[in-house]
């Protein structure tokens, strides 16, 4: 199978060129990314905990998917993709917020993306593919918030980035 590529950007979002993924973190190079939020009725965020052998960020908890847009996919296509196959289930997701990260992980590897936030409701149970996710649970958006500050080591680098910088724009019960 052929590695999966990504797409690199400039700082304004703008396409100029593909990498395959392991070289883009291997040489820390931005790149397209998005990161899903689902909430519940009762504005609870879905959590999921990678898997466990994942090459980076194993068994840490985060947003409900992430990950990379390919080449001719909106963000939107894109983050229905990814939520199938991730969590089993679709739903209409709309486009938030974005902004660039750099993060570097023990293994060499380093998350440099261009990430757009997209938010969605559901209310179902994840059919989870247990090669993506470990575990899941909802979690109010005020409590991700206490854990985070108390125990950032349980959480991944972009999803603590999210809740740092962009509260205001995922706590969707706010508005």
């Amino acid at each position: 199978m052929k590695e999966e590529q990504v797409i690199l950007v400039n700082e304004q979002d703008e396409q100029i060129g593909l990498m395959p993924k392991m070289e883009a973190h291997e040489k820390a190079v931005l790149h397209r990314a998005f990161s899903v939020f689902i909430f519940n009725d009762a504005n609870e965020l879905m959590l999921q905990q990678r898997a466990l052998d994942k090459y980076h960020s194993p068994g840490l908890w985060t947003n409900t998917c992430c990950s990379h847009q390919r080449d001719g996919e909106s963000n939107i296509e894109a983050g229905k993709r990814r939520l199938q196959e991730e969590m089993g289930f679709v739903t209409d997701l709309e486009e938030s917020i974005s902004f660039i990260y750099k993060a570097p992980f023990d293994n060499g590897l380093t998350e440099h993306e261009y990430d757009h936030v997209l938010l969605g409701k559901y209310n179902g149970k994840p059919i989870m593919n247990k090669d993506e996710v470990a575990d899941w649970k909802w979690m109010s958006i005020d409590d991700v918030k206490v854990d985070i500050a108390l125990n950032p080591e349980n959480y991944t680098a972009w999803f603590k980035v999210i809740f740092e910088k962009f509260y205001e724009h995922i706590n969707i019960g706010a508005k």
